[in-house]
């Protein structure tokens, strides 16, 4: 007999100035099957407080966004990311840049229509992912390439005080990185960081 998976609930913060229109989109969000873990105040905001509650998806609903408000999407898109969605009611050119600068996945004008909350929170979440994974790709890359970079120098440096050719440095490190089961990176920031001691002296 098979057995079916449920599909996990996402966890929506919903921040709302307005409570009794929170009311009103709080039941959209659960119809659509949200899990709503939180509704707070822009006022009650903060990156220790998004901490504590964890939520998959943050909800922002608002007539106009302020600067106090669009800061606390940079704070907590710099602390700890995850897809932020503004409806708001009016706007302009330069709030959408910053609130898009500030982390906000989706930026919807016109405010909440209730048949629009799931596809809207679906592409947030979405483009927040790729947004994400192109990040983690991008700091990898900068990882390897100082990593490139540190081994050059511990070769240059073995081939000038050893007189050794680039290949022969190359395979120095390598056995060295073998012989002390290290990554080659790590013998070459040792090297590097013994020269630098060396010099002091």
């Amino acid at each position: 007999m098979l057995m079916s998976v449920a599909t996990p609930t996402i966890r929506l913060l919903l921040i709302d100035e307005n409570p009794d229109r929170a009311v009103v989109l709080a039941a959209a969000l659960q119809g659509e099957g949200y899990t709503l873990v939180a509704q707070l105040t822009p006022g009650e905001v903060s990156a220790k407080r998004v901490q504590e509650i964890a939520p998959d998806v943050i909800i922002v609903d608002m007539e106009s966004p302020s600067r106090d408000t669009i800061d606390s999407m940079r704070q907590i898109n710099a602390d700890q990311p995850r897809p932020i969605v503004m409806f708001v009611d009016e706007s302009d050119d330069g709030m959408i840049r910053d609130a898009m600068q500030a982390g906000v996945s989706a930026y919807v004008i016109d405010g909440m229509n209730p048949k629009r909350v799931k596809p809207v929170i679906d592409v947030a979440v979405a483009r927040f992912r790729e947004f994400q994974a192109l990040r983690d790709e991008l700091k990898k890359t900068k990882a390897t390439l100082s990593e490139r970079k540190l081994i050059e120098r511990a070769k240059g440096l073995l081939m000038r005080e050893r007189q050794l050719s680039e290949d022969e440095a190359h395979a120095a490190l390598r056995k060295l990185a073998m012989d002390r089961q290290q990554r080659l990176v790590e013998v070459a920031e040792a090297l590097l960081a013994f020269a630098d001691v060396l010099k002091k002296k």
